[in-house]
């Protein structure tokens, strides 16, 4: 998938999960399991985009060897892609990541519902990387 097809999907996951967070709240997501399983699939499916695409970037541009998401990330912000500001945000996104795949059972409602609350974050990552490709 190109990069413009993920900046496309990541832009329809940030729509259908600014939905969720209109139409619920914090004590929504603690009664109803399939709302939370949503919100968490929503949030790393986006988060992932994001990743695929940061490394991809790195990769296809030449910008270094990156071994890690995170490198991935502060190679785009050192050859400004993203400046300072979106990088340190997204690399707290692939914290939550790591978070939802190896951490699932604990993390509770009330942290699943502030990231929702972040969403904007995605938003500034898709302008920024369009603004170069």
């Amino acid at each position: 998938m190109e990069v413009t097809e993920k900046l496309k999907l990541l832009e329809e996951n940030v729509k259908l999960l600014q939905e969720i967070e209109t139409q619920t709240t914090v004590e929504d997501l603690r009664k109803n399991r399939r709302l939370e399983w949503e919100v968490r699939y929503g949030l790393f499916e986006s988060i992932q985009i994001v990743i695929d695409i940061a490394c991809k970037l790195s990769s296809e541009y030449n910008l270094g060897n990156p071994k890690t998401y995170r490198a991935c990330i502060e190679l785009l912000s050192r050859y400004e892609y993203l400046d300072e500001t979106i990088a340190k945000k997204v690399i707290g996104m692939i914290g939550l990541r790591n978070l939802l795949v190896h951490e699932y059972v604990k993390i509770d409602a009330e942290r699943l519902y502030r990231f929702l609350e972040r969403l904007e974050d995605f938003i500034d990552f898709v302008k920024a990387i369009k603004a170069y490709i």
